[in-house]
């Protein structure tokens, strides 16, 4: 979010065809108006409204907004004092930034605190430091990267990314700009000189969006490399803003019109499956170019009458507060106010944050920024600014050491050690399930508060691989890699959810096992959707998986994978298109020449299994489900079962291993979770019942 503004001036007198030439070192009404048409796509598009899916490019326009107007900042003072002041420069950033994110990323720690889940709130405090020290985008991009974290509901401070970009940029631009500066003074090229570091950082930031788009969304998004030259893009604006006062005014009014509806189609036409920023971002960086440099020279017909007009410069003096408030509220508010979450409820928060933007500008925003105490003093700015900044990050990690306790009742039996002790492990497992308690058991093997951080090897190795891969990792082997006794599992997810299991099968039974698993790619042959779009890399991973099986000869394969799909070309019979594509699949398997099994998917729990024992410790009941109702797509299930049937191969059904006889799943069974999410099987539970699995196996391998 941009914050600096220019030195206000005088106005000038109209002439009769256009505007007289704006001094373009003086505040602009039309940027401040601007700002308000930023903040207002980002908080209705956060906010749900329809047909704002892209309202998200609100914040590019922020950063363009940014870079011209601390580069205009900068410039005058290299032209007129012959350098920068980098003290001053970060303590008038300090003075303008840190007390408001300072205050608001506190009260978002309280608030999750008391609103959201203890599950996390480690990762929260976590998310408070990264943001108090302008580090919370490289957090965000290394997290969005785990499949497995996924379906995690969003950070209260998630919005802080987009500043912590900003800082990043200021680190090196000033430095730029004067050496730039320098060499201009000793080139006969002049200004030529003094933007070719700037025009070089922009092109490879420019070209490293376009390529990381493709390879990592998450960072690609997040990451300030990436979007270093939107912030560029308007610093470079900025080094040419004087030669544009002479724009006809025909011209002028043009680009603003032209710029403007440019923002606006990008804000209509984007939605959450457009690649983003990669070469899409140029709609709303380049409107923004477009609306600032024909403003350098405003015309009586252009759009900077309309930005300037009174509500739109007010919303744009509150754009920063309200930005900084209106995530945590409608992240917060549904929890606190014990309420779903719709539109009309994150209009009404989003309007509740607009009045604390305001009370945050009178109370603390403009009373620190020019304090006396400040004025001419960037020593104490910058005091000011350390100690916010070390004040919050010694709350943070306070916080993050007295996380909320969560409540517990007696122990519960031991289940990896009751299974692997049991006559007949499958009985025993299923003991255990219809006796699950309504507490939660304060012997939890892992802690609630460490499922979700769970990897098993195949992702700490980097063998469950993502989206982009459609390579087939040749490195993935596991329990005897010298065994003759060859297990393969193949699958998405849900088929790697079950590695713990046979992982330890193979380690006691000497197997070489080999995994290849996919994020979201399904075994039968059918072209899904991913993201809105058809996800191809599955199509090419598979056939390299099946290709690298055959190659391996197996004694058998094991192949699972998430009901959940949508066909990218829905055929007139959805359900012979799937059966027809798990035939195809289980035909090349067998022709493999080993055994064959079919996992079918697991039941999945009424809510995050997780998050519901967090919220209902003592009331586990609450949190478990039944049966009949927990299956994804239960026909899908059934035309599973019935492709397997016909393709000779053994089928397998997990769900007696996570629901009782009389059909209850709970979401505990003795000291162990049974899930780690919304739909997955936690590790440890995959690992305790392997000999339930094992049992399964039996017959199926030498």
């Amino acid at each position: 979010m941009v914050s600096t503004l220019a030195p206000a001036a005088t106005r000038g007198a109209a002439a009769p065809r256009r505007e007289a030439p704006a001094d373009h070192h003086a505040w602009r009404a039309d940027i401040q108006g601007l700002r308000a048409v930023a903040v207002l796509l980002v908080v209705l598009s956060h906010a749900g409204v329809r047909r704002l899916d892209g309202g998200y490019v609100g914040v590019d326009v922020f950063f363009v907004i940014s870079g011209f107007l601390i580069t205009s900042l900068l410039a005058r003072e290299l032209a007129a004092t012959g350098g920068i002041s980098i003290r001053r420069f970060y303590a008038r950033r300090a003075l303008r930034l840190l007390p408001a994110a300072t205050l608001v990323a506190l009260v978002t720690l309280g608030g999750a605190r008391l609103f959201l889940s203890p599950v996390r709130f480690e990762e929260y405090a976590g998310d408070a430091l990264a943001s108090l020290l302008q580090a919370v985008n490289l957090r965000l991009a290394g997290a969005e990267t785990d499949y497995l974290s996924e379906g995690a509901p969003p950070s209260p401070f998630q919005h802080f990314w987009s500043l912590a970009v900003e800082e990043q940029f200021y680190l090196l631009w000033p430095l730029l700009l004067l050496l730039g500066g320098r060499a201009a003074r000793r080139s006969r090229r002049g200004s030529a000189a003094r933007t070719l570091p700037l025009g070089a950082l922009c092109l490879v930031s420019f070209a490293l969006s376009a390529w990381v788009t493709v390879n990592s969304a998450s960072w690609a998004y997040f990451g300030s490399h990436t979007r270093a030259w939107e912030l560029g893009a308007g610093s470079l604006l900025a080094l040419f803003a004087g030669r544009l006062t002479r724009l006809p005014a025909a011209v002028s009014a043009a680009m603003t019109w032209t710029g403007l509806a440019a923002v606006a189609l990008a804000a209509l036409w984007f939605d959450q499956d457009t690649p983003f920023p990669g070469y899409h971002a140029l709609l709303p960086v380049l409107g923004t170019v477009l609306v600032l440099a024909g403003g350098c020279a405003p015309a009586r017909f252009g759009a900077r009458r309309l930005l300037g007009a009174r509500p739109f410069t007010w919303l744009g003096g509150l754009s920063y507060g309200w930005y900084l408030w209106h995530w945590p509220l409608l992240v917060l508010g549904p929890n606190a106010l014990d309420r779903p979450a719709s539109v009309p409820l994150a209009l009404a928060l989003s309007a509740s944050a607009l009045l604390l933007a305001w009370l945050t500008l009178l109370l603390v925003e403009n009373p620190v920024r020019f304090h006396a105490a400040f004025t001419g003093r960037p020593g104490r700015a910058l005091g000011l600014g350390l100690g916010l900044s070390a004040g919050g990050t010694a709350l943070a990690l306070t916080a993050a050491v007295l996380a909320p306790p969560i409540p517990t009742g007696g122990m519960a039996p031991g289940l990896r050690a009751a299974l692997a002790t049991a006559p007949d492990p499958s009985a025993r497992l299923a003991v255990l399930l219809a006796g699950s308690g309504a507490l939660l058991p304060s012997n939890l093997t892992p802690p609630l508060t460490e499922i979700k951080d769970g990897r098993s090897a195949i992702y700490r190795d980097g063998c469950h691989v993502g989206r982009e891969t459609t390579r087939v990792p040749d490195s993935c082997v596991y329990g005897d890699p010298t065994s003759e006794t060859v297990v393969v599992l193949f699958g998405d997810s849900h088929a790697a959810q079950w590695f713990p299991a046979l992982d330890r099968l193979a380690r006691e039974h000497g197997w070489k096992l080999v995994s290849l698993t996919k994020a979201s790619c399904k075994v039968p042959a059918v072209t899904t959707v991913k993201d809105g779009e058809p996800y191809a890399e599955c199509d090419a991973w598979r056939e390299n998986a099946l290709a690298a099986i055959d190659a391996l000869r197996p004694s058998l394969v094991i192949v699972s994978s998430s009901d959940a799909a949508e066909p990218a070309h829905p055929a007139a019979d959805p359900a012979r298109q799937w059966a027809r594509g798990y035939q195809d699949t289980l035909g090349r398997l067998v022709d493999t020449g080993g055994e064959v099994a079919v996992m079918l998917d697991n039941p999945w729990p009424k809510w995050d299994g997780v998050e519901c024992a967090a919220a209902y410790p003592l009331e586990l009941d609450h949190c478990a489900g039944q049966l009949s109702g927990a299956f994804r797509d239960a026909e899908r299930r059934e035309l599973t079962r019935e492709a397997a049937r016909r393709a000779g191969v053994a089928v397998i059904d997990p769900a007696p291993w996570l629901c009782s006889p009389e059909g209850t799943c709970p979401v505990i069974v003795g000291d162990t979770a049974v899930y780690r999410d919304e739909s997955h099987v936690n590790e440890a539970y995959a690992e305790a019942i392997a000999p339930v699995l094992g049992g399964a196996l039996s017959g199926l391998v030498p």
